[in-house]
């Protein structure tokens, strides 16, 4: 079988291993036998193993408080090691939510300045409203275990999702321009890659373009609808999207509205007009009615309010807008 060597380097390599027999011959007038020596060479397949990405990451793992912490009640206060972890998680249980709700920094978090989410898409950016917002840059007990597994583009997704519904979460709002130039140091074009990647999971990331309907990218009242078209209640929704109850019910409300009006006859820019929304979110809301595949009680949903306002059930084909 192969040998496995470890902490070497991942490739094959033959092992010499020599193996020595004596023989011992007693001879007559020798006060001690004379050994005949007879050596025997074999060659083995070795397996060299390379450990020196888990220990870096082991390394990594260990520059935080808790570790701090550790060796202080090791070393200071005498604690085993099994104490020393109990202490920590006592400790954690009871000040936690304290010490993160003080509105001081904690290690891997940093203050930034943002624009605010009040501010109007036609509004410039000079004359925009901005408020200071912490994010979490680096969190090693999330952020190390994605990197050893998933690599650096994962990781740097999911600090994208992470930064910007922190900043949602405070009333700011980043821009792509943020994440590549002033939190991740990298090109447009990888940023442009991880948001897609990140949709591609369908994954609600709250940028300035997302919120207010600005660019190509997919409004986030069009992933809500998606959402909710697939059965999800407002509550589920409000949980996945960062979004409030009330958000999440008005987005759903004017959706109705809008295919309502639609199986009326209304153009676009009518429905736009009337209902307070772009017309590119109209266009889109239409086609989620088209496209999507309703469960029944949605169906039955959308029926009850069309019968409510008056509209002429013939219209309604049963999840597609003529």
């Amino acid at each position: 079988p192969p040998l496995f060597v470890p902490y070497g380097n991942l490739c094959n390599n033959l092992v010499i291993i020599a193996a020595v027999t004596y023989f011992g011959v007693r001879r007559e007038g020798v006060a001690r036998p004379e050994y005949t020596k007879i050596s025997s060479t074999f060659l083995l397949d070795c397996y060299m193993i390379n450990n020196s990405s888990l220990q870096t990451f082991y390394r990594l793992a260990q520059k935080n408080l808790d570790t701090q912490f550790h060796n202080e009640l090791i070393t200071g206060l005498c604690c085993s090691p099994f104490e020393a972890d109990a202490i920590i998680k006592l400790m954690s249980g009871i000040y936690s939510p304290f010490l993160s709700s003080n509105g001081s920094l904690l290690p891997g978090q940093i203050l930034m300045t943002v624009l605010s989410v009040d501010n109007s898409p036609a509004r410039s950016l000079a004359e925009s409203k901005l408020v200071t917002v912490t994010l979490t840059l680096d969190k090693p007990e999330e952020d190390l275990p994605i990197r050893e597994n998933y690599g650096v583009p994962a990781l740097r997704q999911h600090r994208i999702i992470r930064v910007c519904n922190e900043a949602l979460m405070q009333d700011g709002i980043l821009t792509a321009e943020d994440l590549a130039y002033r939190l991740f140091n990298c090109g447009m074009r990888t940023i442009s890659r991880d948001l897609a990647a990140i949709r591609a999971k369908e994954l609600f990331v709250p940028l300035r373009s997302t919120v207010h309907d600005m660019g190509r990218t997919l409004s986030h009242r069009s992933l809500i609808i998606k959402l909710w078209l697939r059965g999800k209640e407002y509550s589920d929704i409000s949980r996945d999207a960062f979004h409030s109850v009330k958000s999440v019910q008005n987005y759903v409300d004017k959706f109705k509205r809008v295919i309502a009006l639609s199986l009326e006859g209304f153009d676009t820019h009518t429905i736009a007009f009337l209902v307070r929304l772009s017309a590119p979110l109209v266009e889109e809301y239409r086609k989620l009615f088209n496209d999507k595949q309703m469960p029944q009680h949605r169906i039955l949903e959308l029926e009850s309010f069309l019968k409510k306002n008056s509209f002429s059930e013939d219209r309604y084909t049963g999840g597609s807008l003529d």
